[in-house]
């Protein structure tokens, strides 16, 4: 049977769409039917190219890579996908500094708080606690709608709950349970890296800023970057569906295989 392509976003809103998100892969899709930005890219690039077609995009497509860091799972395919297909880099100095993207063909230099503009789509890179050399989240905006990506974030800090209000989608890392991590098979010296101030975001602290935030204004809240040995899809939705009046239809999940296909803003 032939695989049924999604339909590629039509212009006037601020789509996104998930090719993987977990410990072995995250790459984020934003769109507004006439700019396509890659946030991040953790798989290799044969992968890369595969999960893009399954969303109906050819790497030449994009317009330009965002990273956030230069942890394996968010770059290991950023530089030979940019290298064969001459694809822009946006980057920190410090990712850049890290050495593992190897060479750029077009590297462009984000500084934190300083908005810029890839065509019709602004960003806004944002500081935030985790153990790399100088990682950003994004907040993207376009067609009156603004997205946040908040990834890979070891504490909710007030300077991210400032950042990231207002926004009409959230993708959100729930990385774990802290039973499961406590609990599960990472030696302690790793467990103490994850659940610390620097490592990754729990459940209960993704519901916390969740409240911080407000829900009113979000239409759509993507629980990412679950944990394989750490968390479970329904114990992520768990903690966050008691916000939202019980009625979880504004959540879903990014898988680690399947990602999530194109959703609208609307």
């Amino acid at each position: 049977m032939t695989a049924v392509v999604p339909p590629e976003p039509a212009a006037g809103r601020l789509h996104y769409a998930s090719l993987g998100s977990g410990s072995k892969g995250n790459a984020t899709l934003v769109s507004d039917g006439e700019t396509r930005l890659l946030v991040d890219c953790g798989f290799g690039l044969k992968e890369t190219e595969r999960r893009l077609a399954r969303l109906g995009l050819h790497p030449r497509q994009l317009d330009a890579v965002l990273v956030t860091h230069e942890h394996g799972d968010h770059v290991r395919g950023v530089g030979p996908l940019a290298r064969r297909h001459g694809l822009p880099v946006y980057l920190t100095p410090g990712t850049w500094l890290s050495g593992r993207l190897g060479e750029l063909p077009h590297r462009h230099w984000i500084t934190p708080q300083s908005s810029f503009c890839i065509q019709g789509i602004d960003i806004d890179p944002v500081t935030v606690p985790h153990d790399a050399r100088e990682p950003v989240q994004f907040r993207l905006a376009a067609a009156g709608r603004r997205l946040g990506l908040l990834t890979d974030l070891g504490h909710p800090s007030e300077h991210v709950v400032e950042a990231f209000q207002g926004c009409d989608a959230l993708i959100l890392e729930c990385n774990h349970d802290v039973h499961l991590l406590e609990t599960g098979p990472y030696p302690p010296s790793l467990r103490r890296r994850v659940g610390g101030q620097w490592g990754h975001l729990a459940n209960a602290q993704a519901a916390w800023l969740l409240q911080r935030l407000g829900l009113d204004r979000l239409q759509r809240i993507v629980c990412s970057h679950l944990s394989e040995h750490n968390n479970r899809p329904e114990l992520a939705l768990e903690a966050l569906t008691p916000l939202l009046d019980g009625d979880p239809s504004r959540l879903t999940v990014a898988a680690q295989d399947q990602g999530l296909d194109w959703q609208a803003i609307t």
